[in-house]
């Protein structure tokens, strides 16, 4: 079985995800291909997932958010925060037209949309948030909230 490698941000969900799809394409390739959630082409099943894969950095005063979207325009990109620990990506991949798509002998890559809600390592502020998409590699910058400091009040 594949060994899974735990990221400081990769929740149990996604590890839990990943052991799913590595179980269900090795039965589907035991059973060859019955009862599949995945798609067939030509007798062979893919599983389907619909996620993508996240690097995020906890870098000195900002948190930096990169996102693999292979084959996904500009326009079809969204960032949203959530609140000030969760950033929302979401894309939509449009697929190849009937014509296009009736020769396949195999076929693996994902299309429509696809959705990662990503936990960050610190509290951030939309202020000064700035995103750049280029080569399919969406990166998020976002500066750190202030750290709340205080003083002392001494108890008479």
């Amino acid at each position: 079985m594949a060994r899974i490698e735990r990221g400081p941000y990769r929740t149990i969900w996604q590890d839990f995800d990943d052991l799913m799809a590595e179980m269900e394409s090795r039965f589907q390739s035991l059973l060859g291909g019955i009862g599949s959630r995945g798609e067939e082409v030509r007798g062979r099943v893919v599983p389907a997932v619909r996620d993508f894969r996240v690097d995020v950095r906890d870098h000195e005063d900002e948190v930096i958010v990169v996102a693999d979207l292979p084959g996904v325009e500009k326009e079809n990109v969204a960032v949203r925060l959530i609140d000030p620990q969760h950033l929302e990506i979401a894309s939509r991949r449009t697929g190849e037209t009937e014509e296009e798509s009736r020769d396949f002998f195999m076929r693996e890559r994902i299309y429509g949309l696809m959705s990662r809600t990503v936990l960050l390592p610190a509290e951030v502020t939309e202020e000064s948030a700035a995103a750049t998409f280029k080569n399919g590699v969406l990166e998020v910058r976002l500066k750190k909230a202030p750290t709340e400091t205080g003083t002392t009040i001494p108890i008479e």
